[in-house]
């Protein structure tokens, strides 16, 4: 496509007109329609646009500085670039990542340049710019330090990890956050309201309970609030034209939990249930794990996570809880979903009573450490087996000494290499079980103090 075509192929092109002097088809999705034309309609992102907040002063002062939005579905990032192309007079050009390849992304930025030599300014919109890969955004990157276009990128995933260096450096991010209840629910009533662009016409009446649930069911997505409302406002059509509790129920039906099981949502939701499980919260522990069930994730996955739990945080304090999360795992395979998910529900709650010990995780992290930063030393001559001639020759075994042979059943003999000698990895709370082994480890090393001041 070229700025200059009369009809655009490929990435879609609108001009100034497009929020102002062209409405939306009546066919159009009530979210379509109903997007707000200004600032002044646009609800919700205080933190941005109010007075004296950042993006804000950035549309005012017609800051042409390329930017990320990241932020979950139907909070307005599409709208918001577009409303910034109308307030600073600029060609509105939008990409999606799902759709475009490389050499449209070309042509686009070619058309770009030209454009700006004629004194025309672009803002390229790019949706789920997370979906591109490294080559195609580093195809923006020459047009964007020369200013020939100003980038606005969407994006729901966590722009650093998603996108490259060099041009998450040259571009201004800002977090865009879930849409309230009460900014929801006022969009709604106005959706009602407007009968030039929204469902005015049918004269529907609807109880603020009822809107207030509708906004609840979309969890500060205003898209999918505004497609819920749709489907209400036929049920209510064909009825009373009354929206109560009751239509908006049947209308949200089950509410679509935002989950993505490869997306940062996933890794969120399984840090707050390792979380909860850590902080002795049975309460929130449950809770997310249901988040997760009902999201449909993996029961696997997270049975997985839970038998993690038992050896990370709860280790030696509780170490019956080891075998208790993998008999769950073996119950949740054997009863299947959603019988099963039980068995994980109750191994969540008693490893968030457990006493809790990361000594062992803390221990093997600094074996590990020695490991890596230390030479391989070579096993101790007394430690070798000697099952050749040649072996006992080179001493292999030489001064071993057979623990059961001993009174207490200790040597005084080292089992590190010289070079670490004394090293102590494992530090034992005082909390559950844990309590007694610290209390043997001293009685060890009493053993051990009292053979080595003998000789």
């Amino acid at each position: 496509m070229s700025l200059f075509d009369g009809e655009p192929e490929g990435p879609q092109r609108s001009s100034r007109e497009s929020l102002r002097g062209v409405a939306p088809h009546a066919a159009a999705p009530l979210a379509a329609r109903m997007r707000p034309r200004s600032l002044e309609e646009y609800c919700g992102q205080e933190h941005l646009l109010g007075p004296g907040k950042p993006l804000r002063i950035q549309i005012e002062h017609d800051d042409a500085s390329s930017m990320i939005f990241w932020g979950p579905p139907g909070v307005g990032k599409t709208t918001l670039a577009k409303i910034i192309a109308e307030t600073t007079q600029a060609n509105f050009i939008e990409f999606s990542a799902v759709l475009s390849g490389i050499k449209e992304i070309k042509q686009v930025m070619a058309d770009a340049a030209r454009a700006a030599e004629l004194h025309s300014r672009t803002i390229l919109f790019v949706d789920e710019i997370h979906r591109f890969n490294k080559a195609q955004q580093d195809a923006f990157l020459p047009y964007v330090e020369r200013g020939a276009i100003r980038l606005i990128g969407a994006t729901t995933e966590n722009p650093s990890f998603e996108i490259i260096s060099a041009l998450l450096s040259r571009c201004r991010v800002y977090v865009l956050q879930p849409l309230s209840d009460d900014c929801i629910a006022q969009l709604l009533k106005k959706a009602l309201a407007d009968k030039e662009r929204g469902l005015g016409s049918l004269e529907l009446t609807a109880d603020d309970d009822a809107l207030a649930l509708l906004a609840n069911y979309a969890s500060g997505d205003c898209r999918s609030a505004y497609n819920t409302l749709e489907v209400a406002a036929k049920i209510a059509a064909d009825g009373a034209k009354h929206i109560d509790s009751k239509v908006a129920a049947e209308a949200a039906q089950r509410r679509a939990l935002m989950y993505d099981k490869s997306g940062e949502e996933h890794y969120n939701l399984i840090s707050a249930l390792h979380k909860s499980v850590r902080n002795s919260d049975p309460d929130a522990a449950l809770y997310w794990l249901g988040r997760m069930f009902a999201a449909g994730e993996d029961p696997l996955y997270l049975a997985r996570r839970v038998v993690r739990m038992a050896v990370e945080d709860i280790g030696l304090a509780a170490p019956e809880a080891l075998n208790l999360c993998l008999s769950a795992k073996q119950a949740m395979e054997f009863l299947g979903s959603p019988e099963g998910d039980l068995a994980l529900a109750e191994a969540v709650v008693y490893l968030a009573l457990a006493p809790k010990s990361n000594s062992v995780y803390t221990a093997y992290g600094a074996a590990q450490e020695d490991i890596e930063r230390t030479r391989q030393e070579p096993v101790p001559l007394h430690l070798r087996n000697a099952v050749t001639k040649l072996m006992k020759e080179l001493d292999y075994g030489r001064g071993y000494r057979y623990a059961h042979d001993e009174e207490n059943r200790v040597a005084d003999m080292d089992c590190l290499p010289d070079s670490l000698r004394g090293r102590t990895y494992y530090q034992p709370t005082q909390e559950g079980r844990e309590k007694q082994l610290a209390q043997r480890m001293e009685e060890i090393r009493r053993i051990r103090s009292g053979k080595r001041s003998d000789n």
